[in-house]
């Protein structure tokens, strides 16, 4: 009897026009993409794939997530990245915990600059340019949809009519300071201001 081993788990449904390693359709070998046209590439994360994306960024869920592109060479070493990233998103309200969905729809652009350098000390309060990078040996398609996609996602996702209250502090045990207690000595502070007379140096 042969023993049949069962496939590996896929990690996306990745279709490329070459370039890519076997097994890894999600891994762009830059030694082996086309040199004289672009190279089409389409990535669309399987189940397993986008429960691990929405836990990486925070999301509750992802669904018909996909990143859908081309590899374009630009002179003889360099390589720009050119995509769009489409899919839903849901996200937990940061006043109610509702569900809140967005729609995701935004353009992925990547420059792989192969004599890229850090920038210098003196420029490092420059705005820095986060499209380029240095070029690696395998551009990784998986890694560039999980940045795209924690930089689309909103940062504070609210549902429609949810408000934010009064943020309350207070040691274990003790009554909480709000501001309906701090304004009558905010005001008796104003008070003893105005009976202490005018400080030295102000004018009449």
């Amino acid at each position: 009897m042969t023993d049949r081993k069962s496939a590996p788990p896929k990690d996306a449904d990745t279709a490329v026009g070459g370039g890519a390693e076997r097994g890894k359709g999600h891994l762009l070998r830059v030694a082996e993409l086309a040199q004289r046209k672009p190279t089409r590439f389409r990535l669309t994360p399987d189940a397993d794939a986008l429960a691990t994306l929405a836990a990486d960024s925070g999301a509750e869920s992802l669904s018909a997530l996909k990143l859908e592109g081309e590899m374009r060479p630009q002179g003889r070493h360099d390589w720009t990245l050119d995509a769009q990233l489409t899919g839903t998103a849901v996200q937990a309200c940061i006043v109610t915990l509702a569900p809140v969905t967005t729609r995701l729809n935004e353009t992925v652009r990547r420059r792989f600059l192969a004599d890229w350098q850090p920038p210098a000390e003196d420029e490092a309060e420059m705005p820095e340019d986060d499209t380029t990078e240095a070029l690696p040996p395998v551009i990784d398609l998986m890694a560039v949809l999980a940045e795209s996609l924690a930089l689309s996602l909103p940062l504070y996702p609210r549902a429609p009519g949810a408000e934010l209250g009064q943020a309350v502090f207070a040691e274990p045990g003790t009554a909480p300071l709000t501001d309906d207690v701090l304004r009558p000595f905010a005001g008796l502070s104003a008070l003893k201001d105005r009976l202490a007379g005018p400080k030295d140096g102000d004018n009449d």
